[in-house]
């Protein structure tokens, strides 16, 4: 049996929560059309999703900063992890205003814009792995 080392625990807890996030965001997606027919489910259905989201993030920013104070990076893969930054705070940024907005139009533009950047980090956070 392979050792458990501080690495593979950091890489855990970051991959554990790009999982809650980011998959989580596709499945409250996915379920979301079949939820419109219940009164209130979908508020309901997505304030509880925030309760394990955000300290998801919380623990994707916290060691996303861990990788990159533990690992030596190439010019190349330090110009990647910015452009995997750039998409990270669009994600965050985008979650947070989904979760500020009041109508249908600006609920799927922020929506959209979070989940694509989530997406679009887990990427090029795959890349660098």
């Amino acid at each position: 049996m392979l050792p458990v080392s501080l690495d593979t625990v950091r890489v855990f807890l970051h991959v554990l929560a790009a999982t809650v996030w980011v998959g989580g965001q596709l499945t409250l997606g996915a379920l979301v059309p079949a939820l419109r027919g219940y009164e209130g489910v979908t508020k309901v259905a997505a304030r509880r999703f925030n309760t394990v989201a955000w300290p998801a993030f919380a623990i994707l920013v916290l060691t996303g900063i861990w990788n990159m104070t533990a690992t030596e990076m190439s010019d190349q893969a330090q110009m990647t992890l910015n452009v995997k930054m750039a998409f990270v705070l669009l994600s965050g940024v985008a979650a947070f205003l989904h979760m500020r907005a009041t109508t249908k139009r600006a609920l799927a533009i922020w929506g959209a814009l979070g989940l694509l950047g989530a997406l679009t980090a887990l990427f090029f956070g795959v890349q660098l792995g």
